[in-house]
């Protein structure tokens, strides 16, 4: 299969890490932890023998500046227990969760307090808005904890409603909103206090499907134009191509697969991931750097016979619909690939078919 060949980018620096992070509920025990990290037992020897339940399972990766992170996986795969570490409602077994570059598990109670309050919001499913309080009361409850002015406090809470589309439903209160609204809410609080890090635990998947997929639209384009790196909790591999930079798959504690939603469609690490992608459609997933071959300028042949600059020409980034429309609509047999302007490729009507029907683009 073809290896995606992206288009050239400078990589932000790093924001979040884990670096080989192990969670273990029960006994945490030298021989116990040993046993685990060895996986020389399954899970139900590990718990009869030592009393111990692994969650998460050496843990290691990182995200970038402004980048969305999306975890994906079944229900007790140890997801929502990982994200639990960045902002230190747990601790980790063993290993290390940086926060631009410091280790959050050294920190002292009030750095602690300073790094929840000021440098990361969490938004849950659940987003516990207080029934007695405004929407605006609601949004600016972290800023009082901060001991924020008053008036600065509401300033700000009222910028982060219009930011999601609630200035006119500041004076409301809880009961008065849509669930999809209220989700809302509990983004704009947790955006309140213009954290560097965002933590979403599976803050749409409550809500009807119109609702959640208008949310996941508006939350990219949100997250994309205010550069926040967030760590996003799904169970839905639709939501986590649709928002998602960079994907995990996560299996009993252990992430089997990172990458951007193309690397994981067109190269699953094993029959558990491929499952995952069973159904996803390729049409606007697949671009065309996934699929391009590269040029030989000298060969008229790969272009049915044509000049290069006669050809039609789209974008590197083209997704796979747009490639067919082009083929079917224009009757193109090959199609040419630009980057900054230059053409860098071809993409014929064979390899579209192969890559509709999941085939080896090679």
């Amino acid at each position: 299969m073809n290896m995606i060949t992206r288009p050239t980018h400078v990589a932000a620096s790093p924001i979040v890490e884990c670096r080989g992070v192990w969670k273990i509920f029960g006994n945490q025990s030298p021989a116990a932890v040993d046993a685990a990290k060895r996986f020389t037992e399954g899970k139900d020897a590990l718990l009869d023998k030592h009393g111990s339940v692994v969650a998460v399972a050496d843990a290691t990766f990182s995200v970038s500046e402004g980048e969305t992170f999306c975890i994906i996986g079944l229900s007790g795969s140890g997801k929502s227990t990982l994200i639990r570490h960045f902002n230190r409602l747990i601790d980790p077994t063993c290993g290390e969760v940086l926060i631009h570059g410091r280790d959050i598990c050294k920190m002292t109670p009030a750095e602690l307090r300073d790094l929840r309050s000021r440098k990361i919001g969490m938004v849950f499913q659940n987003v516990a808005l207080l029934p007695y309080r405004t929407v605006l009361q609601n949004v600016v409850l972290p800023l009082e904890v901060q001991g924020m002015n008053k008036q600065e406090a509401l300033r700000k809470g009222q910028d982060a409603l219009d930011k999601v589309g609630l200035g006119n439903w500041a004076n409301r209160y809880p009961q008065e909103l849509s669930g999809g609204m209220q989700q809302r809410v509990g983004i704009a609080r947790a955006l309140a206090a213009d954290p560097d890090v965002l933590l979403m635990d599976e803050p749409f998947s409550a809500l009807d499907p119109l609702i959640r997929k208008q949310l996941q639209i508006e939350f990219k384009k949100l997250s994309t134009d205010l550069r926040k790196t967030t760590i996003f909790i799904t169970h839905d591999i639709d939501e986590a191509i649709r928002i998602g930079d960079r994907i995990a798959i996560m299996k009993e504690g252990r992430m089997i697969q990172v990458g951007t939603p193309e690397e994981v469609v067109l190269n699953p690490a094993d029959d558990y991931v491929a499952s995952f992608m069973e159904g996803i459609s390729r049409l606007k997933l697949l671009k065309a750097y996934s699929m391009l071959k590269r040029i030989d300028k000298h060969d008229l042949s790969q272009f049915g016979g044509r000049s290069l600059d006669a050809l039609v020409s789209v974008n590197i980034d083209a997704d796979l619909e747009t490639l067919i429309d082009i083929a079917v609509g224009k009757r193109e047999e090959v199609v040419a690939i630009k980057e900054h302007g230059r053409i860098v490729g071809t993409v014929c009507r064979e390899t579209l078919l192969r890559a509709v029907r999941g085939l080896d683009l090679a």
